[in-house]
């Protein structure tokens, strides 16, 4: 056993694992500086999640997936994360998208868009707009009704896997008077008349990732409103309960990379005679990532194995997502310092997963929305 808790898995997880891990070692980790490096995405990757059934790996066998658990797909994020941080994105963005879907979409919207995403064809989760991301409910696009359908107009910002999906599940207004009970949400096809991906962000990190703006002025069926009119912002909030314990998974991930690439460092390089590890400066930040990163892993595995039994984890994502994105920065900081001079240089694997690590603090809830969501519910405990 080794320093770092380690989550028990059962035997149809641990295959899971090893699919991934296999890949991840063979595939993933040897071009991550590559795509890092040309600011690429990785469609070769794509494809052999798909073939391994990874990209569907939580959509039931029904629509054509592997029926995984959420507790599975967090060890499989976790592990390709740590492999390559982008290629363990767009396997986030794939959960992401598809969590809306399995929990307010229809079997016919199932068996459409999951089916899809098993054979690679991702949905991206469309909500945040400009001055509309930490407050959601600001959000300004409309969705007029239009004969037997609406008329979506708008525009998004920020989407991971824009422009490589095929679709998106759109947040827009039904009925701008009712605020918060005024937000539908809405599959809209990439190819549609009047949607338009004119722009893709030129990112710190992760970046063999796309991420782009959507602008709408198109036209849907009531056949595509996803879940009820007027609940989707409740369908939006609760996919993100879901996406924070997924990106928590992520975070450890990229935390566990950086924590390895440091202790080895820290093993070899010899200053004074002798390894640096063995001076306290050095092996004391080390213990403390070891404790953060294996703390991290318990709050995000209890996160998804609570999940998966139906139970609340609106306090308890948000935990793990804040606990875990800020461990994972310590332990690429600490990965940084180990490697002194060359861990601020390229190529250095501690200095690309300091910058892939960043916006782990940041997407599906900054830290400062965690500790207000958690600060809601410790009032409203006390209260009682």
């Amino acid at each position: 056993m080794g320093v770092i808790w380690e989550p028990e898995l059962d035997s149809a997880e641990q295959r899971w694992l090893d699919v991934a891990r296999d890949l991840s070692e063979r595939v993933f980790a040897p071009r991550a500086e590559e795509l890092d490096r040309e600011q690429r995405y990785p469609q070769e990757h794509v494809d052999e999640l798909v073939k391994a059934g990874l990209a569907g790996l939580f959509v039931p066998e029904k629509f054509g997936g592997s029926g995984a658990s959420f507790h599975t797909t967090c060890a499989v994020i976790e592990e390709v994360s740590r492999a390559c941080a982008s290629t363990g994105a767009i396997l986030t963005a794939y959960a992401l998208g598809g969590t809306p879907v399995l929990l307010a979409g229809t079997d016919e919207q199932k068996e459409r868009y999951l089916g899809a995403m098993a054979k690679g064809n991702a949905v991206s989760f469309a909500l945040t707009e400009r001055g509309a991301g930490s407050d959601a409910n600001a959000l300004r696009a409309t969705a007029e009704r239009d004969g037997d359908g609406y008329r979506i107009r708008g525009e998004k910002i920020f989407i991971g896997n824009g422009g490589a999906s095929t679709s998106y599940v759109v947040f827009a207004r039904t009925d701008p008077a009712a605020g918060a009970r005024g937000i539908s949400a809405f599959f809209v096809d990439r190819d549609a008349d009047g949607v338009v991906i004119d722009h893709y962000e030129d990112k710190m990190g992760l970046r063999g990732t796309k991420t782009s703006n959507l602008k709408l002025d198109t036209y849907v069926t009531d056949a595509d409103m996803l879940g009820e009119p007027g609940r989707g912002l409740r369908l939006a909030l609760n996919t993100l309960n879901a996406g924070r314990v997924s990106v928590a998974a992520q975070s450890t991930g990229v935390g566990l990379a950086g924590y390895r690439v440091a202790a080895v460092e820290a093993a070899r390089r010899i200053t004074f005679g002798r390894p640096i590890i063995d001076n306290q400066g050095i092996s004391f930040p080390l213990a403390d990532v070891a404790t953060e990163l294996s703390a991290a892993r318990l709050l995000t595995f209890t996160a998804a194995a609570t999940y998966d039994r139906g139970g609340d984890i609106s306090n308890l994502g948000a935990m793990a997502k804040l606990y875990a994105s800020e461990a994972a920065h310590r332990a690429v900081d600490v990965a940084v310092q180990v490697h002194g001079g060359d861990g601020y240089c390229k190529p250095n694997v501690a200095e690309r997963l300091y910058r892939d690590q960043r916006i782990l603090q940041i997407y599906e809830g900054t830290s400062e929305i965690q500790r207000l969501v958690l600060g809601r519910a410790i009032a409203k405990e006390a209260a009682a």
